[in-house]
């Protein structure tokens, strides 16, 4: 019988632990009989691929042994990546032999069209029977699409946010949270020579896991997008903490999708290819209010790409091999529709998200404590490591 072929594809934007997975798969994949074809820059890979014009090298890369037997030992994406929405894509930036057939595209909007009938195309000439998908909420939004045109999907999820639905765990967060502590705990002499209130920004557009994890290590205050805090407040408790610090400093970290009661969340720029915006700075914002309040100096450190960067953690590294190991158990099953996952501090394969219900949130009821702005610390025992909810 022929050898099935499996696509791998990373989207979105990188994370210690996708070579691990990749690795994994083909490691993996080989020892079942399956081949392994790693498509390049995520779902631009599949939309914009043109074998009739040639150089596929581009896009396609025939994955072995030899070829990712080293690549865990480094961060990033061995296949690269893009924000590709194949759903919705600008006609203005369409690749020339996908502009030359538009009329075969549905219009999603003026300008916008779903060039799905062109990644099907692009699977059926690559012989592709199962497609493995490693992403975030964004990237994973575009499986069930794949899914209901009779394309066997996995699904891995991972993003330093951790806020994939269906799972406790993503690829990349243990490695974000560690490396945040660290850029912490080593700027904490410089915000305590200069006798500052240090605000530390940090990923988390939508959900707050990121800071709030890194508060509960730090012993430090944080703000998170699911809870408006009151500005007045949070500041007369940045004060009090460097008034009772021996060292004359305080120190706080705030999700990028934080904002304050009765304020805006500014953005700016073109949304992406997913409708997203970039907010603006939010660390800067909070340091002119303790300014302009308090008459505090601070000192402001935007910890954001420095956390995707670099080698994985021991964490990532595990749970990005055992995500591999298990999506392969999945489709040898003859199983697909699947995300990997941990749930209740257990792996498992869950639904593949629905991309309409949004990103998981914060439990603020659970993990957070609203009146001293600092993570939940009482009542764990029993919990599963990465409590969602009680």
């Amino acid at each position: 019988m022929p050898k099935k072929r499996i696509g791998i594809l990373t989207g979105g934007g990188d994370v210690p632990g996708l070579n691990s997975v990749i690795k994994a798969v083909v490691y993996r994949g080989g020892e079942l009989g399956f081949e392994v074809v790693g498509i390049r820059r995520g779902w631009e890979g599949l939309t914009h691929l043109d074998l009739a014009g040639g150089a596929p090298e581009r896009y396609v890369l025939p994955l072995d042994r030899a070829n990712t037997r080293t690549i865990d030992r480094t961060g990033g994406t061995f296949l690269h990546s893009s924000r590709t929405n194949p759903e919705k894509m600008k006609v203005e930036s369409l690749a020339p032999h996908l502009a030359a057939h538009l009329g075969r595209f549905r219009e999603v909007k003026p300008g916008v069209v779903d060039v799905t009938p062109a990644v099907l195309d692009n699977l059926q000439a690559l012989k592709i029977d199962a497609l493995v998908v490693i992403g975030g909420d964004d990237t994973l939004s575009y499986a069930p699409v794949l899914e209901r045109e009779n394309v066997p999907v996995i699904a891995v999820p991972k993003t330093m946010d951790n806020d994939v639905r269906n799972t406790e765990y993503c690829i990349g967060f243990s490695t974000a949270v560690t490396r945040a502590v660290a850029a912490i705990t080593r700027q904490r002499t410089t915000v305590g020579s200069h006798e500052r209130i240090g605000i530390f920004r940090i990923f988390g557009r939508d959900a707050g896991y990121t800071a709030l994890y890194t508060a509960y290590v730090t012993s430090i205050r944080c703000c998170i997008p699911e809870h408006r805090f009151n500005l007045e407040k949070l500041i007369h408790l940045l004060v009090t903490d460097k008034c009772h610090n021996p060292s004359n400093y305080a120190l706080v970290v705030i999700s990028e999708g934080a904002v304050w009661e009765g304020a805006e969340v500014h953005e700016y720029g073109e949304p992406d290819a997913f409708g997203h915006r970039k907010k603006v700075n939010i660390g800067e914002a909070l340091s002119d209010q303790v300014k302009r309040l308090s008459g505090e100096e601070t000192i402001v450190s935007d910890l954001t790409y420095d956390l995707r960067s670099g080698e994985p953690d021991f964490v990532d590294k595990m749970v990005a091999t055992t995500f591999a190991n298990m999506a392969l158990d999945c489709l040898a099953e003859g199983k697909h529709g699947r995300m990997m996952a941990i749930q209740n501090g257990c792996y498992v394969d869950a639904d593949i998200p629905d991309p309409a219900l949004g990103p998981r949130m914060v439990d603020v009821a659970t993990l957070y404590n609203v009146d001293r702005y600092r993570p939940n610390y009482a009542n764990k025992r029993g919990l599963p490591i990465f409590l969602t909810h009680a």
